[in-house]
């Protein structure tokens, strides 16, 4: 069978260097792909925001499953115009992508079914949302409510923290957000596949957000993480299963719009149980590389039963008992602006210690490998546990050569 992966960053060579393994796989198409994808797939000249070039390239190569990556295709709709040709898709149309696509669509949602979430209001104007902070007292979380790359959320501690990420929100004009209530509790991330009906449990991460050690500076797309989370027990994924996602999962099913795709819930373990903080309509980025570097199966077979409507007839998932563990390397400036074209060095030398290095914000320039992201690489290992993988990670980032690099020095220190 031939495969179409699309997107190009570190959660896209996760994927790619898993769909490689299938025993199922024909050849492996990959837009627009990355150096490090490259080494698994081959790379197609195409314009993935090009609905009708990308079918047009799905009829010519037949493909039999397409596999998107990032959410911004997702919401867009290119699940939508690929099924309407009949090509099985892995990862929700775009009314159901609104789950990732519109913070207000998924917080009206959980109002509307019952599902635990902090207690919120909507806000389209500065003026409002000023006026709204008196509802919340000196902690809040305020969100910008499209897609934000995991970047558009501020934890406020204080007044003024809150009005001046309001200011930063509505400073260019028009613009929608959401203010939350401050939840309290570990955090962890749960995966479930939907194939629109039927649900599996696909494991659980925990991530690092904060750019910095000890859980400091801004906000980033995460600088690391490590699966599975030791703090969502059994029973309490039990629990964010039937009181979170399921009813989320029914619910767009009965309006019609059914949600196919990995469905990424990210949960507060508070003292009154699992409460969602948001959904992501896709895997994670880097929860994904912890969560291929532990899976057993194969990943061609399951996602295509997962488009299929089939996943009902396939058995559970089925992960390595070890622990995985992520270090992202990322250029300096990051998240503000990062720098580029800093040249890297040492990845074989990194995986001859047995990790896997997973590149995202990476290029080819006449040959030499450069960095031209923020997020620039995912350093990859596994161990008995959290600590030892956190070990065999490290040892890894310190054979790559990266000047232009930094990473967290603590990832997993939760749990350690």
């Amino acid at each position: 069978m031939n495969v179409l992966l699309v997107g190009s960053g570190g959660r896209e060579h996760a994927l790619a260097w898993k769909l490689a393994q299938s025993p199922r796989l024909d050849t492996l198409f990959a837009a627009p792909g990355n150096p490090g994808i490259a080494q698994h797939a081959t790379i197609a000249a195409l314009d993935v925001t090009d609905h009708r070039a990308v079918i047009d390239f799905c009829r010519r190569e037949k493909i039999g499953l397409v596999v998107i990556g990032p959410e911004a295709p997702l919401v867009e709709g290119l699940a939508d115009n690929l099924r309407t040709i009949g090509v099985p898709v892995f990862g929700p149309g775009r009314a159901a992508a609104q789950l990732e696509g519109s913070k207000g669509f998924t917080k009206d949602l959980c109002a509307r079914v019952g599902i635990p979430t902090a207690a919120y209001v909507r806000v389209t104007s500065k003026d409002g949302a000023l006026a709204a902070l008196d509802d919340f007292g000196e902690r809040c979380v305020i969100k910008a409510d499209g897609l934000a790359a995991g970047k558009g959320v501020t934890v406020a501690t204080s007044r003024a923290e809150a009005e001046a990420a309001i200011d930063a929100l509505f400073a260019d004009g028009p613009a929608e957000a959401v203010i939350e209530e401050m939840l309290e509790g570990p955090e962890a991330s749960l995966f479930v596949l939907s194939d629109g009906t039927v649900t599996a449990a696909f494991g659980s991460a925990q991530d690092h957000k904060r750019v910095g050690d000890g859980d400091t500076g801004p906000n980033t797309g995460g600088m690391g993480a490590y699966s599975p989370a030791a703090v969502l027990t059994p029973e309490l994924e039990e629990r964010a299963l039937g009181e979170i996602v399921r009813p989320t999962i029914d619910a767009l099913a009965e309006a019609g719009t059914p949600y196919v795709g990995v469905l990424y819930a990210g949960l507060m373990l508070t003292a009154d149980g699992p409460k969602l903080i948001e959904y992501n309509v896709r895997f994670g980025d880097p929860e994904c590389q912890v969560l291929m570097a532990r899976f057993t199966g194969d990943l061609v077979e399951l996602l295509l039963a997962v488009a299929e409507g089939r996943l009902a007839d396939e058995p559970e998932p089925a992960f390595s008992p070890e622990v995985a563990l992520t270090v992202v390397m990322a250029a300096k400036g990051y998240p503000g602006t990062p720098t580029s074209g800093g040249a890297i060095g040492g990845i074989d030398a990194a995986q001859a210690t047995g990790a896997v290095v997973f590149q995202a914000g990476t290029k080819d320039a006449g040959g030499k490998l450069v960095a031209s992201g923020g997020r620039v690489l995912a350093v990859t290992a596994t161990g008995a546990d959290v600590k030892s993988a956190q070990a065999a990670a490290y040892r890894a980032v310190d054979a790559i050569d990266f000047p232009d690099g930094f990473c967290r020095r603590d990832i997993g220190w939760r749990a350690i």
